[in-house]
């Protein structure tokens, strides 16, 4: 990926009626588009398997067209990024067929679902996981609006905020929004039929394990293939699946929307200013700050999606007082930056000049010029977590009593030539003066995971160090009260042991100091009680080997873990 970011612009023309080539040349890669059917058959097949066939003409990725399942082997798989399911339905894979899939998705596999994909393979559960809905009903073919809602993701960035079509329109058996990230949804007063209400989703994204899903409900009729604005939906949704297109795909709920077309509530300071056309901001004129004026903020998560130029500057402040000197904002906050060509401590992800990103976690989730990406800025008290596209890629503690990270936010115009846009910017409160919890795995020496020994939940079971695999045995849970959780108990120092050495297991709960863990801002975890710290015994990456205690080592790469 760092390496578009170096690359000229690629902007290939189209043919008529063709989508728009993505804004920078993808590496090749391949894609299965599966087209089987053991209930109804779509007329538009044809027409979707030829739009794809052109769509990898145009940029760059190589087309497969089966209906025949024997493909679905681990060996079959291995040759291609993503396999798109146009239009299939009911059941088409077998038991060993539907093996091998699953472990293509969760081994970092994509998967691109058009259509009656929703209508296939019902008694499959992980089927269900990875499509995110299930299809229950349809009106007629008639013209609806869709209501974008994330205009930054390569599927939907080229859309307006509500974009008119005719097609078929599913209603679906459940809402995927508490699972999925929400793309595009339906205004049901718009036509007659819909089943689901206010909140209707019809495309979105999620993960995996290390795989990737994107879905749209759209794809029913010949003539949606022949839209520009439908094949580019079509073109985004594969180049995330294929692991070309970075996003935030988490399931996103309870977000305040702070920029979404309307500046009410926000100031300028310094020259310069910010345009305002079609929901997006967009820097121009000398260096100044577009602040939000209207409120501090204390603990919260705040979204946003940017996108620059070219090799351009720019970035986001927190934490700064009022005023209408743009340096107030640089003496008193702290700026996330926006610019991938400069030095490690002020490049895209770092705490300008206090903290660098960790660059290889940023250059594998970054977007290249041309494309947006998405910032969440995660502040807990005085902690402060960069995600980029979903990526946590720095964690940043203020120890300096004279700032904060609490206060005003704001976007910076960084200079004339320096061309920065931002959208959908939105907040979620947390409240009170502490962390939430956070779920995920931890992530230690070679980039391997803290694992339950055979996801076992007697007391007393080995916990270990592991090759990273998304099972429940490496999902923990790291809450507000210091505990770490998984399996429905806790990481414990066995016997309550403050000696170097002792091992480290999975207990019952009890709220003892045994139970109880300090993440530290130099990336190790503390126990307090015995004053030691988290350790890899014998600074081993091998699968299996034992977690104990151990004095606290400044530098030791078997003390370091990453918390979800």
């Amino acid at each position: 990926m760092i390496g578009k970011l170096l690359a000229a612009l690629l902007l290939i023309p189209a043919p008529a009626g063709a989508a728009p080539a993505a804004a920078v040349a993808d590496d090749p890669y391949d894609v299965l588009v599966f087209s089987r059917t053991a209930g109804f058959r779509h007329d538009s097949i044809a027409a979707g398997t030829q739009a794809i066939r052109d769509l990898g003409a145009q940029n760059g990725f190589s087309v497969t067209a089966t209906e025949d399942p024997a493909v679905f082997t681990t060996a079959g798989l291995s040759s291609y990024e993503a396999v798109v399911f146009l239009n299939t339905t009911g059941d088409v894979l077998n038991a060993a067929q539907q093996t091998a899939f699953e472990s293509y998705i969760r081994g970092g596999g994509g998967y691109a679902g058009v259509h009656a994909a929703a209508d296939t393979e019902y008694d499959w559960p992980f089927y269900g996981e990875l499509v995110g809905a299930y299809f229950a009903s349809h009106p007629a073919i008639q013209p609806a609006t869709v209501v974008v809602e994330d205009r930054g993701q390569a599927s939907t960035a080229h859309l307006p905020q509500r974009w008119n079509r005719t097609d078929e329109w599913y209603n679906y058996r459940t809402n995927p929004r508490s699972t999925a990230h929400v793309l595009a949804s339906l205004d049901e007063s718009s036509y007659s039929g819909g089943g689901m209400g206010a909140d209707h989703p019809h495309a979105w994204c999620k993960t995996l394990s290390s795989g990737r899903s994107f879905y749209t409900g759209g794809g029913h009729t010949q003539e949606s293939y022949a839209d520009p604005a439908f094949r580019a939906h079509l073109l985004g949704g594969i180049r995330y699946a294929a692991g070309q297109a970075n996003a935030d795909c988490r399931p996103e709920v309870g977000y305040t929307a702070l920029y979404s077309g309307s500046t009410t509530g926000w100031s300028q300071a310094g020259p310069g200013s910010f345009t305002n056309s079609d929901a997006t901001l967009t820097s121009t004129g000398g260096m100044g700050l577009f602040w939000y004026s209207a409120k501090q903020f204390t603990n919260y998560s705040l979204k946003l999606d940017w996108k620059l130029a070219g090799d351009d500057n720019s970035g986001v402040f927190i934490g700064f007082p009022p005023s209408t000197d743009p340096w107030s904002a640089v003496d008193n906050g702290y700026e996330i930056q926006i610019d991938a060509t400069d030095a490690a401590d002020r490049t895209t992800g770092a705490v300008y000049t206090f903290k660098s990103a960790d660059l290889a976690a940023r250059d594998a989730a970054l977007n290249p010029p041309g494309e947006w990406n998405t910032y969440e800025l995660l502040v807990e008290g005085e902690r402060l977590q960069v995600f980029l596209n979903g990526r946590k890629i720095n964690d940043f503690t203020n120890t300096n009593p004279a700032r904060s990270l609490a206060g005003h936010i704001g976007l910076q115009n960084h200079g004339d030539g320096d061309d920065a846009a931002f959208r959908n910017v939105r907040i979620k409160e947390l409240g009170g003066n502490q962390p939430t919890d956070r779920t995920g795995p931890v992530r230690g020496l070679a980039g391997k995971c803290l694992d339950v020994s055979n996801a076992g939940t007697a007391d007393g079971t080995k916990v270990q160090l592991w090759t990273c695999n998304g099972s429940a045995a490496q999902n923990w849970t790291v809450s507000p009260a210091t505990t770490i959780k998984a399996l429905g108990k806790c990481l414990d120092v066995s016997g309550g042991g403050r000696t170097n050495g002792t091992k480290v297991q999975l207990w019952t709960c009890n709220g003892s100091g045994a139970q109880t863990w300090a993440a530290q801002a130099d990336g190790t975890i503390r126990n307090p009680q015995s004053g030691r710290c988290l350790d890899v015994s014998q600074n081993s990456s091998a699968d299996g080997q034992q977690i104990h205690i151990w004095d606290c080592i400044a530098g030791a790469a078997n003390q370091k873990w990453v918390l979800p």
